[in-house]
């Protein structure tokens, strides 16, 4: 399914973002959905650009989720300009939406460092997909099978219909 694969973008943005919180050990940012709902994926990516702006351990270990993550969108509106068009509510979710992540990342990309390596795009290529699916994923793929089975019934009873004419059919036909 297309709508499944991830774009370039994506690759190269997850790549940027991966490179960027390699050394923080409580991040494995694999996706744009699930792994930043904690907030910590949020708070590590301005942390590794901008360590002056910040404590890491004290945002890391001593916050909730909604803290971790009302607290990265207040750095990114005060120190780089970027409005807070998230709420952390929504965030701090299972499955927040990936499409708002995805576009707040890439506020925070055009205002940050951009150096991509190749290697961190392989990694990215390397990693296990599909590890959890999206609310708009799962949406899809029940439509596609909600399609194949009217199409299946559909072909049943066109076949059956069209059998029940061919069967009445025959008597007049060869005079049977």
């Amino acid at each position: 399914m297309a709508g499944l694969q991830q774009t370039n973008s994506e690759k190269i943005l997850l790549s940027w973002v991966r490179q960027s919180t390699r050394n923080y050990p409580q991040v494995n940012v694999i996706n744009f959905t699930s792994s930043w709902s904690d907030g910590l994926a949020f708070n590590a990516l301005l942390h590794s650009h901008r360590p002056d702006l910040f404590d890491w351990n004290a945002v890391a270990s001593q916050q909730s989720p909604v803290q971790r993550l009302d607290h990265a969108f207040n750095i990114a509106r005060q120190h780089l300009g970027i409005e807070k068009l998230l709420d952390p509510e929504d965030i701090a979710t299972a499955c927040p939406d990936k499409k708002s992540i995805f576009m707040y990342v890439t506020s925070l990309f055009q205002v940050l460092p951009q150096q991509v390596t190749m290697e961190a795009i392989r990694e990215v290529e390397m990693l296990p997909r599909h590890s959890r699916v999206t609310r708009e994923e799962h949406i899809q793929v029940h439509h596609q099978q909600r399609f194949t089975q009217e199409v299946s019934c559909f072909t049943f009873l066109l076949s059956s219909c069209c059998s029940k004419v061919v069967i009445s059919l025959l008597p007049h036909k060869f005079g049977i």
